[in-house]
Parts: structure tokens; C-alpha cells; sequence
């Protein structure tokens, strides 16, 4: 058995078609025509929008709007002036040739992604390789992978999946795809769930091990996958293949649904957003607001910040798009790992623990300002609410609290409306703030527990080093104390508490969190109706014994064990 990262659920069982990697060779050749070097750029980059034109209009038809957007966000690519015009700049000044040059520069940008913590910010790095890889073919005159034209039911397995290549599948021939890398929150891991394609990713070595017409069956969600299996392992997927159909149709039944618990406790099953054209998701999954909207996406790919204007309309798509339903918008989130270029925020030894979040923003106040004054006018046209994240201190909170105020008071005086009983609060996901929560609880109207951080900071792990990844648990006593803590100390300021880590979306913690007593649950959109059906089947009376047992256990070892034994969710 080979292990994998779920990316779109669903069981997979067929057989292999390899799509074989085209080896790019790229070499650093010397030009004479600086001139002409540069027109077969352009040329490349003009055919290149012809390309993505016709890839919109095929999504647009066979797989829906928003995941023809992501055309049209390639399409912007094309468009930047510090990727192309660093690349022409290099031809000129290197006199080197154009594949070279917007390799180099390529990889450069790549770099700034691939050190992000955050994964949904990181997988956007697939999207730059994937456009300047078209553009460097088209150059080579290299022969684009067609996959709309199969002539049996296969598995797609590879090395990699581009967004393009996902978007060109026949669903009624392809029962799944397995890649060695990639992320959960990759265009193309996002497109096989809308398309309903289970997909793995992540299978290190899964390539040395197969070979084309070898029978091979996984797990899109937990991640399992075996290999020209025996009849046992065959005869269980299919009988899971059944199940799954099963839990499937029973899950589409509680669209409409209140998330309530069977002794009558509702809570609220929010969902993580990087984009307004994320909105689709959480309608179709029936999720009952945004937890968490990361601003960040309006900051990258790009070397100007975005004006109040742009932002504004970006919020306002989102606050109409989900009426009245709540949305928590994350102030900018950037600085240490997540690296904008045109900020030229300082190299750090230790980003973690360095310059990002609200201390950027507190610094700069100007930046900071503008996207607070956007977030308050779109706070005119839905339920939007404001969330400071890195807050480690009472003081950092009172100096944010006092900017919204300030831009408040600026608004007034322009006469230009906004939501004047919004909602401030705050994430917690530094021990500091959870340590002096019952302090923090009486500034905020709702603190947000980001538990992606909070554990990484908890246990002293980073969660992106293979080495010591094995210790980074959300089933840790320390960090599940902590969210106790954090819960108790809201309640008794009566602000509600919600959850945007992936603790939120985890089957066997929901439970444990029910019990605790959170109040909103955020997670990605395609967990919601898992999640309703746990909050649904359970009590969070029953729950609360099960706490107080857990919160007595010295490991995460006995935690998880507990969890298994005791609490049981019938799918």
C-alpha cells in the first residue's frame, strides 16, 4: 500500500494511463537578435491567450464559471509587466534566449510562493508554472498533452496535474487521477471535486511502482492506494465504492438543514475562502456563511498594492453573493513567509516569529487604512465582520481596534455608509493569546481559533519540516487545554467563539469541539455536509463527559485512542 493525500473524495478503481512527463530541456543559448528574441516572446505570450481563451470557453460549457475564472486568472498572468518585463529585460541585457530568460525569472517568483506557509497562497505557485510552462513550449515548439481524447475508462496517473490539463478531462472516461505531488488546495484538486472525480495527491514514488494497464484502486479521501490488488482488497473497495454512493446521496439531504445537535444545540458550519469565485462552493455544500476569507489573494501576483476601490468591489462581490449570511474577512495576512515583492519587507531568519500579519499592518498604517475603509464600505451590502489575525497582545488589539475607528470616523465625514454595529474580533493562534484570553474576550465581539498556527506554535513544530512533521498533532493535550480555555473565556465575556484551522473540518474532533462548546466551525466547503451529519448524530451533552475524560490524558497517542474507542459517528 502506498499513502497519499485526499484531494477530491470518491473510490477510484481502474485502470493505469500514465501521462508521461515531457522533459523540458532548457539551455542558457546566447542570441544575436536581441529584437527578434524578444517578438517570439510575445509571439508565445499572444498564442499562449488564444490557448486560455479557448480553455475558459470549454470549462465555462463542461465544468462550470467559477473554474473557467481560473482561465481568466492565468490569462492575467500573461498580462504582468514584472514577470515579462524582467524576462525581456534579461534578454536584453544577458543577450540569452527567451525559454532561458523567463525560466530564470520564473523561478524566482516560484521561490517567493513555495517558502509560504500558508497552502492555498503556496498551490498558487502551480499556477505560474503552469502559464510560463505554455509559454516556454510554444517557444520550443512542443506539442501540448491532449487528455479530452480517451478511448477507454482509465486512472490518470502523473508526476504532476496543471489546472489546464484537469479542465481538458472527460469525466465519463477518466474514474480518477493520482499525482506524486500537489496540494489539497490546488486549482486542479479544487476542479476534480467540482467535476466529482476522486483524486489523490501527493504519492511519493507512485510512478516507480506502476506502469500503464496495472489495476489500481485508492481512496480519495483517506488517501490509500494499492496496486494490482488481490480479490480481498478488490472486493472491499467496491464495497466501499457502494458505501460512499451511499453516504453521498444520504449527505445531499441535509442541504437545507439546521446543524443541531441532538439535544437541541445549533451551531454554525462556516467555510474557508481564498477568492469571491470561492463562492460557488460554499452555496453548493449549503454552507451557512464564510468563517474565514483570506484578503491576501488581492496583494499577490501583482507589484502595485491594490487601490481602495478594487478592494471594495472585491468584498462587495462576496457580501452580495451570500446575501445576509455572515462572512469574517482576515485583514492582510502577509510578511515572513508569505513574501510580497513590492512590500520589500526584510529577509528574516525566523518569518514565524518575525515582521508579518497585523504587525506589518500596524506599521503601515496607510496600507493597513485603505483595505479597512474597503472592508467598511462592502460592510454596507451584507453581514460582514472584521478579523485581526496575529494579535499577541492587548496593545496590538486596542492600536487595530483604533485604525478601524479612525477610518470610521473618516468615512462619517465623506458621508459614505458602512455597517456601523460591525463586528471586531480577533484569531487566536499564538499561546499568548490564548493564555490571556479572558483579557482579550472583553475588546472583541468574536475570537476565530486558527489552529494551523496555534499548534505549530503550541508544540514548537513547523509544520513544513518533514523531520519533525510527525509531531505537529492536533490531538495534543497542550493545544486541546488551550482551546478549552479560549472557549470558556469568550463564553463567560458572552462572544462567540468559532474555529478556521483545519481542527475545524477534522471527523473526529468535531465532537470534542461540540462538547467544548464551540459556536462556529469553519472549514473547506466540501466538509460541511460530513460535518453537519456528525454535529447531527451526536449529543453535546454526551460530548462534554467525553471532554472532561479527555482533557485528564497526558498524550496524543491517548487522545486519539480515546476518540476511536469511544466516540463513534455511523456514516
Amino acid at each position: 500500500m502506498l499513502k497519499a493525500m485526499g484531494a477530491s473524495p470518491g473510490i477510484a478503481i481502474g485502470k493505469v494511463m500514465i501521462k508521461k512527463e515531457e522533459k523540458i530541456e532548457i539551455l542558457e543559448e546566447l542570441i544575436e537578435d536581441v529584437e527578434e528574441e524578444i517578438k517570439k516572446l510575445d509571439d508565445a505570450v499572444e498564442h499562449s491567450k488564444v490557448i486560455l481563451n479557448e480553455l475558459y470557453e470549454h470549462t465555462l460549457k463542461n465544468i462550470g464559471e467559477d473554474e473557467a475564472e481560473i482561465f481568466k486568472a492565468h490569462e492575467l498572468i500573461l498580462y504582468d509587466p514584472e514577470l515579462f518585463g524582467k524576462t525581456r529585460e534579461l534578454i536584453k541585457e544577458k543577450k540569452i534566449c527567451a525559454p532561458y530568460a523567463l525560466k530564470t525569472v520564473t523561478q524566482e517568483f516560484l521561490n517567493i510562493f513555495e517558502m509560504m506557509d500558508d497552502e492555498y497562497l503556496r498551490e498558487r505557485a502551480s499556477d505560474l508554472r503552469d502559464v510560463t510552462t505554455r509559454v516556454i513550449k510554444k517557444l520550443l515548439h512542443m506539442e501540448e498533452v491532449d487528455l479530452s481524447n480517451l478511448d477507454e475508462k482509465v486512472i490518470i496517473v502523473a508526476h504532476d496535474l496543471t489546472t489546464s490539463h484537469t479542465a481538458q478531462i472527460d469525466k465519463s472516461m477518466v474514474k480518477g487521477f493520482a499525482t506524486e505531488i500537489g496540494g489539497t488546495t490546488s486549482h486542479s484538486a479544487i476542479m476534480a471535486r467540482t467535476l466529482e472525480i476522486p483524486a489523490i495527491v501527493g504519492c511519493s514514488n507512485l510512478l516507480e511502482n506502476v506502469k500503464n494497464g496495472d489495476i489500481i484502486v485508492f481512496d480519495g479521501h483517506e488517501g490509500h492506494v494499492y496496486i494490482n490488488p488481490d480479490k480481498s482488497i478488490l472486493r472491499e473497495f467496491e464495497r466501499k465504492e457502494i458505501v460512499y454512493r451511499e453516504l453521498k446521496e444520504k449527505l445531499s439531504k441535509l442541504k437545507g438543514k439546521e446543524s443541531v445537535s441532538k439535544d437541541g444545540v445549533k451551531v454554525e458550519l462556516g467555510a474557508n475562502i481564498g477568492t469571491p469565485d470561492d463562492l460557488d462552493g460554499v452555496i453548493k455544500n449549503d454552507g451557512e456563511g464564510v468563517g474565514l476569507f483570506r484578503s491576501e489573494f488581492l496583494y499577490m501576483d501583482r507589484d502595485t498594492l491594490p487601490s481602495e476601490e478594487e478592494q471594495f468591489n472585491a468584498y462587495k462581490k462576496v457580501a452580495e453573493g451570500l446575501k445576509d449570511k455572515p462572512i469574517v474577512i482576515r485583514t492582510l495576512d502577509v510578511g515572513g513567509d508569505k513574501e510580497i515583492p513590492y512590500l520589500d519587507l526584510p529577509k528574516e531568519i525566523n518569518p514565524f516569529l518575525g515582521y508579518r500579519a497585523i504587525r506589518v499592518c500596524l506599521d503601515k498604517k496607510d496600507i493597513f487604512k485603505t483595505q479597512l475603509r474597503a472592508l467598511l464600505r462592502a460592510s454596507h451590502y451584507g453581514n460582514i465582520k472584521i478579523m485581526f489575525p496575529m494579535i499577541s497582545s492587548i496593545e496590538e488589539l486596542r492600536s487595530s481596534k483604533e485604525v478601524v475607528y479612525d477610518s470610521m470616523n473618516e468615512l462619517k465625514r465623506e458621508n459614505i455608509p458602512y455597517d456601523e454595529e460591525i463586528q471586531l474580533g480577533m484569531m487566536i493562534e499564538i499561546p499568548s493569546a490564548a493564555i490571556i484570553s479572558d483579557l482579550l474576550a472583553k475588546e472583541v465581539d468574536f475570537f476565530s481559533i486558527g489552529t494551523n498556527d496555534l499548534i505549530q506554535y503550541t508544540t514548537a513544530v513547523d509544520r513544513m519540516n518533514n523531520q519533525i512533521s510527525y509531531l505537529y498533532t492536533p490531538y495534543h493535550p497542550a493545544l486541546l487545554r488551550l482551546i478549552k480555555t479560549v472557549i470558556d473565556n469568550g463564553h463567560k465575556e458572552n462572544i462567540w467563539v468559532a474555529m478556521c484551522g483545519e481542527v475545524a473540518g477534522n471527523p473526529k474532533l468535531i465532537p470534542i469541539l461540540l462538547g467544548m462548546g464551540l459556536d462556529e466551525f469553519s472549514m473547506s466547503p466540501i466538509s460541511i455536509l460530513k460535518a453537519r451529519h456528525i454535529i447531527r448524530n451526536i449529543s453535546k451533552k454526551e460530548m462534554e463527559i467525553h471532554v472532561e475524560n479527555i482533557l485528564k490524558l497526558s498524550s496524543a497517542k491517548d487522545v486519539e485512542e480515546y476518540i476511536d474507542s469511544n466516540i463513534n459517528i455511523n456514516f
